[in-house]
């Protein structure tokens, strides 16, 4: 196991340089600099005449002069050493500043929504698979394939309709609006938890109803295998039975598939945070390319894609630990 962690972890740091140089090509992709937003905003209606020295000088200030190379040094040198993901031109202020509460009201979103997903999908598709052709069995697979079809957006617009004109409330935001600007308390963190629910609900739609199809269909799978017959043979009682062997695996493909519904999520997020008025980082992401304050755009697709590559190094060895099919020596 410990050879099969250091070979995850050099795969993890590996991936991430890979990715920085990606992420920071992305930043310099669209034409222009702040540079140039900078001097249109501010000079833009007031009869100045703007030069190309005026600008380059901008330029200069912001340190967007310098050769791309030397940027991304320094801007993973504050990374690495401080955790500091730079400077952000619009907002005058340090990036971490500028993203880290919507960094952990994404998070919280995110987390609430997987373990909503695997709570409610596992336990279900297992008992629907043991009763199979039961009632249970057929009105889950109604409503998994309801999951598939419903766009997410729209199951928060339907859900937001409903709130508003039949119970006189709004599932939008995180909090209620005393507690919005309020002090971190226990109080506060109750409101959160009680508004995360709905876009949890929401956002774990699409996934719950995967992972009860596939869940499913490896139980069934595995419930016909020889070792299943073999234990029932031996007089163990069926619940050790259904729990050693077929449950067991048949949690691997949900699993495996951790890092793909943190994906998912991100994808879906910002639409559906647009709907509920959420504030998480997709709606930031956005601004900041319309903006070029790529340091900004920068630093987030960098969150974000780390944590997918952090659930995708979890998932990795949860897999390993549940499946002894898996040998660890030959990794």
């Amino acid at each position: 196991m410990l050879r099969f962690l250091v070979h995850r972890i050099f795969g993890l740091l590996v991936t991430m340089f890979f990715v920085s140089i990606m992420v920071f090509i992305i930043m310099e992709l669209p034409p222009g600099d702040y540079a140039d937003r900078y001097a249109f905003r501010k000079f833009s209606g007031t009869g100045v005449n703007v030069t190309q020295g005026d600008i380059d000088n901008i330029r200069h200030g912001f340190g967007l002069d310098r050769p791309a190379h030397i940027r991304y040094a320094q801007w993973m040198t504050g990374i690495l050493t401080r955790f500091d993901f730079g400077e952000s031109f619009a907002y005058e202020t340090s990036v971490n500043h500028v993203i880290g509460q919507r960094l952990w009201m994404t998070l919280a979103i995110l987390y609430t929504t997987l373990i909503l997903t695997y709570v409610l999908s596992i336990p279900i598709a297992i008992y629907a698979a043991v009763n199979r052709h039961s009632s249970v069995d057929y009105s889950l697979t109604v409503v998994s394939y309801l999951g598939l079809a419903l766009p997410n957006f729209l199951l928060a617009l339907v859900m937001l309709y409903v709130s508003v004109t039949v119970f006189d409330t709004s599932v939008g935001g995180l909090f209620s609006p005393e507690y919005e600007k309020a002090p971190w308390s226990l109080v506060k963190l109750g409101d959160m938890l009680q508004h995360l629910i709905i876009p949890a609900v929401v956002l774990a739609w699409s996934a719950t109803a995967l992972q009860l199809q596939t869940v499913r269909a490896t139980m069934l799978d595995e419930l016909n295998k020889l070792s299943v017959t073999a234990a029932r043979a031996r007089g163990i009682p069926e619940w050790k039975v259904l729990m050693k062997y077929p449950a067991r695996l048949a949690v691997n493909p949900v699993v495996s598939t951790i890092g793909f519904d943190v994906n998912r999520i991100f994808s879906e997020l910002p639409i559906v945070a647009l709907v509920l008025g959420l504030p998480e980082l997709g709606e930031l992401l956005i601004q900041s390319y319309l903006d070029l304050d790529m340091y900004v755009a920068g630093a987030i697709l960098m969150m974000l894609t780390f944590f997918i590559v952090i659930m995708n190094f979890v998932s990795d060895v949860a897999l390993a630990a549940l499946d002894p099919r898996i040998k660890l020596s030959g990794v």
